[in-house]
């Protein structure tokens, strides 16, 4: 983490909750405006900023769905195996699935469908499968890996064949993970950008100067349009407003975006309103996650070179 100043450790912690809360908060407030275009939230709401559920899956206010749902069953699984254990996270979206969630992706849920059935922890590679519902639920595998790059590509790509076997998706779930690294160890917005230029040269694919203006779950469209608003804002509150009146796959694009976003800004960076709006058994949970992961993560080894 080239240039960056390693913050107090108190600071990593409250990035790391604040990157999994903006998940769930991207996620929820995302869901309102998920497969709408821009024009017809326009017509609809003028400007979606409030956490008010409905949307095509006729959520409750503060509902969140399988990007949030999915993130916690990893969490949880790292932690109740006490390591990284891989049939355990495949477990734990099995028995997910098992419960009729409020919302799986296709390919999500012919993953799990995979181990059910063959007890098989990779999906056979495929040019279908670069969606982003691997990407999506990266926080966990970044914050517990906080401190070693090589065990993030490791566990980022075990992860994702579990259920998306494709080297864009495998890209894309590095990349945010390692820009949840810097964020969370006090990158600024401009040296984030500077690393998503590194990476778009190498990937021209997801290239977001000038924005295309897609937001499919596509995960190149997904980057573009993170990548966009993440970049040409200044606050979290901005970045997920933007992001979600986008429209498209906004759940996804929102939960990434408050992923980033909260590693960036913290949690004084979180809407209290929108925090308030969250399902409380999402709020309790999460925070107390996310502290289990960093303080279990490599970099955590190294607590006494903090000041506390």
């Amino acid at each position: 983490m080239k240039n960056v100043q390693r913050p107090d450790w108190k600071d990593i912690v409250d990035k790391a909750r604040a990157a999994f809360m903006g998940v769930a908060l991207g996620d929820a407030l995302g869901a309102t405006t998920e497969f709408m275009t821009a024009r017809e939230i326009k017509v609809q709401f003028g400007v979606h900023n409030q956490i008010i559920g409905k949307g095509w899956l006729y959520l409750k206010p503060g509902q969140v769905t399988d990007d949030t749902e999915m993130s916690v069953q990893m969490g949880r699984a790292i932690r109740n195996s006490g390591r990284w254990h891989l049939a355990a996270i495949a477990d734990g979206f099995a028995d997910w699935m098992k419960g009729r969630p409020v919302d799986i992706g296709a390919t999500c849920a012919r993953g799990i469908r995979n181990y059910i059935v063959h007890h098989s922890l990779e999906v056979p590679p495929s040019p279908w499968d670069a969606g982003n519902g691997a990407l999506m639920r990266m926080v966990p595998v970044a914050l517990y890996t906080l401190g070693d790059e090589e065990c993030l590509d490791r566990y980022a790509v075990e992860q994702a064949h579990l259920t998306h076997n494709n080297p864009l998706s495998d890209a894309a779930c590095i990349f945010f993970g390692r820009l949840v690294h810097n964020a969370v160890m006090g990158a600024t917005l401009d040296q984030l950008r500077n690393l998503a230029d590194d990476f778009v040269a190498q990937h021209p694919v997801f290239a977001y100067q000038p924005y295309p203006g897609n937001s499919s779950a596509y995960v190149a469209d997904t980057v573009q349009t993170v990548f966009h608003f993440l970049f040409s804002t200044t606050t979290f509150e901005e970045c997920l407003i933007n992001t979600v009146n986008q429209g498209g796959d906004a759940d996804t694009t929102g939960a990434l975006a408050g992923m980033l976003a909260g590693a960036l800004y913290g949690v004084r960076g979180l809407p209290k309103r929108w925090v308030k709006r969250l399902d409380p058994r999402v709020s309790s949970e999460v925070p107390g996650l996310a502290e289990y992961l960093v303080n279990h993560s490599p970099l955590s080894q190294a607590q006494d070179e903090f000041q506390f």
